[in-house]
């Protein structure tokens, strides 16, 4: 039992440490809702097959066990291609687990896919529940909704997540009623689930359309106030998502034309290298002196290790893009393949610039090599994130060099923007009302 609790900590370790590399941030809203101990059925949408359940894994410190797209979340007679007696078997551990006061991740949509919205629910985290709690023990299994939104999801470095843990479902008016009506039950009870996942997720039409939605929110915040934290955000982008799916059938037009005006908005902005935070700064000589000196010294003394490390990954790097591109899969598949590629290229990769190394500097020079093998690695991906930030900087002052109206006209197309934005909610609330 000892020996099976540390393997399951190093195995956690080992994925926080994947995930911080590969992620810019993730956020996690509701850590709170997780209860320390007592049964309890985690689910979740599905957009990254092998990175959903490290996610949530990686990031709660309690145990748990993840039954990803397994056959308990069809119906034996769903599909006549599944063994009964599998699902039987399945279903009967996964109960045992759960009486027993484990934690369970089921992801109920069945597979993965890359369009932000909830897929029709499959039924078998009902059955789960229910089936737990059928024999009158009063287990008390919490289920918990957890939405997983995404942005930029296969480009390292660059994505982010967001992880939201909802308010536990109610389920005693389904436990009770189970045993007179079971199928009728279970239906109620997904219905009533896929509410509360969707609650914790932005649904969108694509991932383009999430994107924007970001690109909104932070337009409106510099205009309107201030920084959120994830929550508040989360919170924001549903609302916003929420009124567009309204207009769209109201006012089509004028929601095509906002749409085009944020897109061109966000493509400027990009294209001059600023961040809705960095409009209307001032370009004094005295900042620009000190952040190119601190830039300079930062990216200097750092730049022998960082060398380093881009030539001892180098190898490896460009091996995985090669392999991720030629596997031609799925869009929501690119990160999960991605990791996987790596985890086998690196290592092959250090092993044989390991040989060669000792083949041809000796021991000492190995050993010197396998000691920088991650530091370096870690200084090379922080000196790249700090030289693409330079660059975009430098970009920035020479737009602004050679067009002085570029912040202003920027910060009123902003600001019309965001009154056409508030123009829109009002609209949409009329039309809720």
């Amino acid at each position: 039992m000892l020996a099976t609790a540390m393997g399951y900590r190093l195995v956690r370790g080992f994925v926080r440490l994947l995930l911080w590399l590969f992620y810019r941030r993730v956020d996690v809203v509701g850590a709170e809702r997780i209860p320390a101990r007592g049964p309890l059925i985690m689910v979740a949408n599905h957009h990254n097959s092998l990175l959903d359940p490290m996610l949530i894994m990686g990031r709660f410190p309690r145990r748990i066990t993840a039954l990803a797209k397994a056959p308990l979340f069809r119906h034996p007679r769903e599909e006549a291609g599944d063994d009964p007696r599998k699902n039987e078997a399945l279903f009967a551990t996964a109960i045992a687990h759960l009486r027993a006061g484990g934690a369970v991740l089921i992801f109920p949509e069945g597979r993965t896919q890359p369009v932000p919205t909830l897929l029709p629910l499959r039924t078998g985290a009902a059955r789960l529940l229910l089936g737990a709690e059928a024999d009158g023990g009063r287990h008390g299994v919490t289920l918990l909704p957890i939405g997983l939104v995404y942005q930029r999801p296969g480009t390292f470095r660059v994505a982010s997540a967001l992880v939201a843990v909802g308010e536990p479902v109610d389920v005693d008016d389904c436990v009770a009623a189970y045993a007179a009506a079971p199928e009728a039950t279970v239906r109620r009870l997904t219905e009533r689930l896929a509410w509360a996942i969707r609650a914790q997720i932005v649904e969108a039409e694509d991932q383009h359309t999430l994107e924007l939605a970001g690109a909104l929110e932070r337009a409106w915040r510099e205009e309107r106030g201030g920084a959120a934290d994830a929550a508040a955000s989360l919170a924001w982008r549903r609302e916003v998502m929420r009124a567009a799916r309204a207009l769209t059938e109201r006012a089509p037009e004028r929601v095509a034309q906002f749409r085009r005006r944020l897109e061109a908005y966000r493509a400027r902005l990009s294209e001059s290298g600023l961040s809705d935070a960095q409009l209307g700064r001032p370009y004094t000589a005295s900042v620009v002196a000190r952040w190119i000196a601190g830039n300079a010294v930062k990216l200097g003394v750092t730049l022998p290790l960082a060398l380093w490390g881009i030539a001892s990954h180098a190898a490896p790097y460009v091996l995985t893009r090669v392999a991720v591109v030629a596997m031609r899969r799925t869009e929501e598949e690119e990160a999960t393949d991605k990791m996987a590629a790596g985890l086998v290229l690196y290592p092959l990769c250090w092993a044989f610039e390991a040989w060669l190394v000792k083949r041809i500097a000796g021991t000492r020079v190995l050993v010197a090599f396998l000691l920088l093998l991650v530091p370096s690695a870690l200084i090379a991906l922080a000196w790249r994130e700090r030289l693409a930030r330079v660059a975009r900087q430098a970009r920035a002052f020479g737009r602004f060099v050679l067009d002085r109206r570029l912040h202003a006209d920027l910060i009123a197309e902003r600001r019309a923007l965001v009154s056409e934005a508030r123009a829109l909610a009002e609209l949409a609330g009329a039309t809720r009302t």
